[in-house]
Formats: structure tokens, C-alpha cells, sequence
């Protein structure tokens, strides 16, 4: 776990602990019985706190906040404090990650030295956190207190050059075979100093005006931090570490931290952080599953979705081949390109020369023939069972063996899709989400047929292209947009019973949705909905109601946002409420028989939120989706769900599921024939909520079984 060799009087103390030398107790009890015992060796002189690993560390063991290890003696705070009262000098020596606990114990040190290319930060406020070990208290006092506000309220890591230009490291050297003598020098010419020790205590935080800066950035923050507990938490243990000595702000940090621990929304944070790691892991592909070779990758469709997957593969390092069916829409889509890394050129994002290099690597053609040396083809067309058919077909006769056949399909059938060809088992789904070159989220949609290792190859390509890979089953929408379908069909709904958009999407964003779902809906246009309801008309016919209105708006060529109408009317980007739809919907609500009345603003959230739950109950049943994490991610990540709510799944499980099911009975009674045909409870639900076990616990003692 730990190694300890001595050199000319410099004790280096190496973590050793794979995969990322994390601060659980053993390593704790570690370190602490290695500094007491060096501090007791009359030969050292100075000591080096380093890694064997291409990590400095970690941080803290996350899996201890839930068995509550994460007190046992020593905890981090203890550590850290034996580390700064040690008697000899301590150097952090950074090389890699140091995050968390990790950069709290560097701050404890007497010295920190690090490469240039290592990356030190606080990142707890993204788990609902303040940090615990002495973060608020020392990072002001050594880096200053605007550099330290910045990193903890933004949890965002800094490299080796901002943090030596704000005093947060003491030297930089290179990351190379001499780094460690580097090291050994400088705790070397340290322990040689008169007065070599430096505490955090002995030091103030030294600003002009503390509060006024403290003030000013709590009104920065102010509509980013909404509805978020741990900022203000943040703030005022800054104000702290201002204010008192060192051991006080410690004992009030370490209080904070204990009471944001028991929070809702740290346990959201903490759900979703363990829900990545998870994500990964997929029923049936094992190390054994080796993913493929891709050097070189194709897309069909230069539009909007197109140009987003080109772009973001081309900013990975990968050759782009766009393939259109005419020159006008091919040269239109690679001139877009090469202007949007012309735009980050300018927006200093990348020079002038790398900008161009990375345009350089997208070519275009309008034959499948020039595809033939692709490793990776994603198709990217029009949402078209008939027209996707076509294009795999072609690509059946084109693309190489080996080759993987991407599908970019949101709703239609992969299965289908892939049994066009005569490789089905190549044939996967790449669900991006526009833009895609932005948003995080990638639904990799695994087919009937679809081989293990080309699932291996999607998860190894998302990562390198810096996408989250959610693997799930083939269905109508496969999880995001089936989910999606119960919470649209309900907002849209509910204009037949009374309700305006403005209502309906005040009280989502109110609940915490990054955009209401008329909103929502007029920005990716109103056209795209109605052609996916063309394509299941069949399935939908049961309800004449089934959205009336947006049907309606795409009539009246009112397709939102591009249009400058669709649920609003827009001036610019700006969304302004307009009367006409609630004559629109009244005048279809009296066509289908639908009595409109006051609707408020529970029944809103519980009309448009517990379907989408009981949907994500259904998929998790049918196993389209392997664990509830995975919903709860593709909604945090895709669908703007509030990551400080956990994602739809974990809301279910800290309201209550035994509310939801009572609320979906209420409506089903209550709304009639249309709550009959909408608001059954999924059989999940019943049994979980009628038994008392919560949606986690079942799954966790399915996992153990298994």
C-alpha cells in the first residue's frame, strides 16, 4: 500500500495502492503510522509524500460515505493534521490527478512540487459537498482567496502553471526520468532552511476585502447555484477560514461537511457518481471481449446531427469521411465544419494552425464506395425506417468486414435496421444527442444480434471521444426518448384540460428541468415530434387526444424556435407567451369532448413526472435498461434532469415510491377513461411500493445474486 526509502536524509513515503491510491482506512492508518515513525528517526531530515502510480492520488474512498467508514479513526482530517504538525518538513511531490482528499493532504504538507501537466483540484461541490479536510480552510491561506473560491465553488481541476502562478505549488519540474531528483533536491536545499516547516496556521488569508468579494461572487453564482444547498455551505466556510484561526475553521469545515453528507442532494450527487462507474459494465461482455481497431470513421448526413458527430470525432484525432446524397448539401456540411473550428480558433480555443489541421482531417463524398476503408460508419439521416433500411443495405454490399455499422436512430427499431444486412452482429446503435459534439450523453443501443466486442468497441470509442456510454436494449425510444413519451404526452395533455405552456413549463423548470417540455420541444422542433408520431401512428391511434396540439402547431407550420412559433412566440431566443394556443386548445378540447378546468401546479408536476418514473419502472422490468442508474444518467445527462435530484429513478426512491403509486392510482380514477388508458402502475412499482423496499435495494440484492 505504502513504501518508505531513504535517500541522503529525504524520506520518500510512495502510495502504492491500485487503481488510484484512495484514502480508505487502511491507507489512512497507513500514512499516519509512517509520518509518526519518520518523525521519530533522527536521519530524516525531510520527507516526500509521492506516488508509484501515474496518479498522485484519488482522493477519499467514496464507498465509505455509505457505510460511514469514512469517520473511522484516523479519518482525513485527522491525517491531515498529523501531517502539518509533523516535525520534519513534508513535500507533496504531484505527478498525475490530485483530487479531493488528495490535494487537502498536499495542502497540509509544507510544500507542494508538481509537473506541469498534473491536475489538482476540489470537486466535492459536484457530490453536494464541501470539502471536508481542511479544503476551505488552507486553500485560501496559501493560494489566496480568489483562486481558492473559484476552484471550490467551480470544483473544476488547475494545472501545474496556474497553480504555481497562485502559490498553491512551490515549483514545477518536469515530468520525466529526473523528476525525482528534481524532488530530491528541493526537500533537500528545504530541510537545509533555518526554520524549514510552514503551517497553515501561522498563515491569514490576505485580501483587500474578503467580504465584498465574497458578496459579490455569491451574486455571480446566484442563477447557476439555485435550488443548490452546498455553494452557499462553500461560501460561508471560506468566510470562515477569513475570519478565525485555522483549528475553529477546521472543527466548523469538518461540521459542514458531516451535514451536507445527510442531504438529499448529496446523495443525488453521490448516486450519480457511482452510477458511472457502473455504466460500463454490461451484462454479457467481458476483458475477454477485445475491442476492435478504428483508425478512421464515416458518417452519413452532413446536417445538423451529422456535422455534430463528425466534428466531435475529428476533435478526438480521428479522419472523417462525410458521405451526402447531393454536392451542394456535401460541400454546405464540411464548410460548416471547418468553420466551427475556424470559431474556436478565433474564440482562442485552439491556434490558428491546429484548428486547421483538425478541419484537414474531414473529407466528403457522395459514393458508399469511398467508405470501403472505414473502420466506424455512423449513419446519420433522416429518422425514416425506409430511408435507414436503404442505407444499410448499401452498406452491407460497401463497408469492409470488420467494419462497425452504426445507427444514430432515436426511436426506430435497430433490430429491423441491422437485418437488412448480412452482419447483424456489426450492427449497433450510437444514440448522440444534439449537439452532438456537446452533449455528453451517448445511448449505445445494443441489438439482438450485436456483437460483444462491438459493444467493447462503442464503450472504448465514447470515452476517447469524451461521451458517457449508456448501453440499453431495443424499444420504441430504447430508454431516453421512451421515457421521454409519457412526460411529453402529459404536458402536452394537460393544454387540453386548462393549462397554458407557460404554466406547464414554469413549474418543470421550477422543479429544477434545465427547460420546460414545450420549450424544450419548440427548440428541437416541432416537425421532428410529428414524424415520429408518422411512423407509430398505429400505435397511438387508441388516443384521438394524443398531442392534439403539438399535431396542430405542425399543421399551422408553427415548428417552433426556426420558425419563430410553435407553443411560443419568439423574439430572438426569447420565448413570449401566446394567446392563440390557448385558443388552439380549447378549441380542441371541445372537438375531442375534453373538459377544460383550473389545473395547479402539484398536479403538473405529478402528471408529467410520476408517468416518466412508472416508464422507467416498465424498462428496467423488460431489462431494456440494466440498473436504475443507467435511466437516472441518460436523464441527468441527456434530458436535463437536475443532477442535485439524482435523475428520475433515484427522485422516485427518496420520495417514496409508495407516493408515486398512490398518485398514479389517483389519476388513473380520476381522469376517467383516459387515466384507465394511461396511468396503470407498472407491476415493479406495486410490488417494491406495497413491500417497502426501495428501487435501489432491490437491485443491489439482484447484483449480489448474481
Amino acid at each position: 500500500m505504502i513504501s518508505i526509502k531513504h535517500t541522503e536524509g529525504v524520506a520518500f513515503i510512495e502510495l502504492n495502492a491500485p487503481p488510484v491510491n484512495a484514502l480508505g482506512l487502511k491507507m489512512r492508518q497507513a500514512l499516519s503510522s509512517a509520518i509518526h515513525e519518520l518523525d521519530a528517526d533522527e536521519q530524516v531530515k525531510a520527507i516526500v509524500l509521492c506516488s508509484a502510480l501515474p496518479l498522485f492520488c484519488g482522493g477519499a474512498d467514496i464507498a465509505e460515505f455509505r457505510t460511514g467508514a469514512v469517520w473511522d479513526k484516523p479519518d482525513l482530517p485527522d491525517l491531515c493534521v498529523t501531517i502539518e504538525t509533523s516535525k520534519k518538513p513534508i513535500i507533496a511531490a504531484i505527478a498525475g490527478p490530485a483530487m479531493g482528499g488528495a490535494l487537502e493532504i498536499a495542502l497540509a504538507c509544507d510544500y507542494r512540487v508538481a509537473t506541469p501537466d498534473a491536475v489538482m483540484g476540489l470537486p466535492e461541490i459536484k457530490l453536494g459537498l464541501l470539502p471536508g479536510a481542511g479544503g476551505t480552510q488552507r486553500l485560501p491561506r496559501i493560494a489566496g482567496l480568489e483562486a481558492a473560491t473559484q476552484m471550490i465553488l467551480s470544483g473544476d481541476p488547475v494545472k501545474g502553471e496556474y497553480a504555481l502562478s497562485c502559490g498553491l505549488v512551490d515549483a514545477l519540474f518536469e515530468n520525466n526520468q529526473d523528476f525525482r531528483a528534481h524532488v530530491l533536491g528541493f526537500a533537500t536545499r528545504v530541510s537545509h532552511e533555518g526554520d524549514p516547516k510552514r503551517s497553515c496556521a501561522d498563515m491569514t488569508v490576505t485580501h483587500p476585502d474578503p467580504k465584498g468579494y465574497l458578496t459579490g461572487f455569491r451574486d455571480q453564482i446566484a442563477h447557476t447555484s439555485k435550488n443548490l444547498v452546498a455553494p452557499e455551505r462553500c461560501l460561508v466556510s471560506i468566510e470562515t477560514a477569513c475570519e478565525m484561526p485555522l483549528a475553529e475553521g477546521l472543527a466548523q469545515e469538518k461540521a459542514g461537511f458531516a451535514e451536507l453528507l445527510d442531504t438529499p442532494q448529496s446523495r443525488a450527487g453521490r448516486h450519480l457518481f457511482f452510477a458511472e462507474r457502473e455504466c460500463t459494465k454490461v451484462p454479457g461482455v467481458t476483458r475477454a471481449d477485445q475491442p476492435r481497431s478504428i483508425s478512421s470513421v464515416a458518417v452519413i448526413g452532413a446536417g445538423t446531427m451529422g456535422r455534430g458527430i463528425a466534428i466531435a470525432f475529428l476533435q478526438a484525432g480521428y479522419p472523417v469521411t462525410l458521405l451526402e446524397t447531393t454536392q451542394t448539401a456535401l460541400e454546405q456540411g464540411l464548410d460548416q465544419v471547418r468553420e466551427h473550428f475556424q470559431r474556436a480558433a478565433q474564440k482562442g480555443r485552439l491556434s490558428a494552425n491546429r484548428a486547421e489541421a483538425i478541419a484537414a482531417n474531414a473529407t466528403g463524398t457522395l459514393s458508399y464506395a469511398d467508405l470501403a476503408k472505414a473502420d466506424l460508419i455512423i449513419e446519420a439521416a433522416f429518422e425514416s425506417m425506409n430511408v435507414k433500411r436503404q442505407i444499410f443495405e448499401a452498406l452491407g454490399q460497401h463497408a469492409k468486414p470488420g467494419a462497425i455499422l452504426a445507427s444514430n436512430t432515436s426511436t426506430l427499431d435497430l433490430d429491423e435496421i441491422a437485418a437488412v444486412t448480412s452482419r447483424p452482429e456489426d450492427v449497433i446503435g450510437l444514440h448522440f444527442f444534439s449537439p452532438a459534439n456537446v452533449m455528453r450523453l451517448l445511448e449505445v443501443v445494443r441489438g439482438a444480434k450485436t456483437a460483444p466486442d462491438v459493444i467493447a468497441t462503442a464503450i472504448m470509442v465514447a470515452k476517447k471521444i469524451r461521451k458517457l456510454p449508456v448501453t440499453v436494449g431495443v424499444c420504441y425510444g430504447f430508454v431516453g426518448n421512451r421515457m421521454l413519451e409519457p412526460y411529453f404526452r402529459e404536458g402536452s395533455r394537460l393544454l387540453l384540460e386548462g393549462a397554458t405552456p407557460k404554466q406547464v413549463d414554469n413549474v418543470l423548470e421550477g422543479f429544477g428541468m434545465a427547460m420546460g417540455i414545450h420549450a424544450m420541444a419548440d427548440l428541437a422542433g416541432v416537425d421532428v415530434g410529428a414524424r415520429v408520431r408518422q411512423e407509430r401512428r398505429s400505435e397511438i391511434a387508441h388516443d384521438p387526444t394524443y398531442q392534439a396540439v403539438q399535431d396542430r402547431l405542425f399543421e399551422l407550420g408553427r415548428l417552433g424556435q426556426k420558425t419563430g412559433r410553435g407553443s411560443y412566440v419568439y423574439e430572438g431566443r426569447t420565448r413570449v407567451e401566446d394567446p392563440e394556443i390557448v385558443q388552439i386548445s380549447a378549441h380542441l378540447a371541445d372537438l375531442h369532448g375534453v373538459k377544460r378546468r383550473e389545473i395547479d401546479d402539484q398536479e403538473i408536476l405529478e402528471r408529467c413526472l410520476f408517468p416518466l418514473i412508472n416508464e422507467g419502472f416498465l424498462i428496467l422490468e423488460e431489462g431494456i435498461a440494466t440498473r436504475p442508474g443507467d435511466c437516472d444518467l441518460i436523464w441527468a445527462n441527456g434530458y436535463g434532469f437536475p443532477n442535485w435530484r439524482g435523475g428520475p429513478m433515484h427522485y422516485a426512491d427518496e420520495i417514496g415510491l409508495s407516493q408515486i403509486l398512490g398518485r398514479m392510482n389517483h389519476y388513473r380514477q380520476s381522469l376517467g377513461a383516459y387515466g384507465e388508458m394511461w396511468f396503470t402502475p407498472a407491476p415493479l412499482l406495486e410490488e417494491l411500493a406495497t413491500s417497502g423496499v426501495t428501487l435501489t435495494a432491490y437491485f443491489d440484492a439482484k447484483k449480489e445474486k448474481s
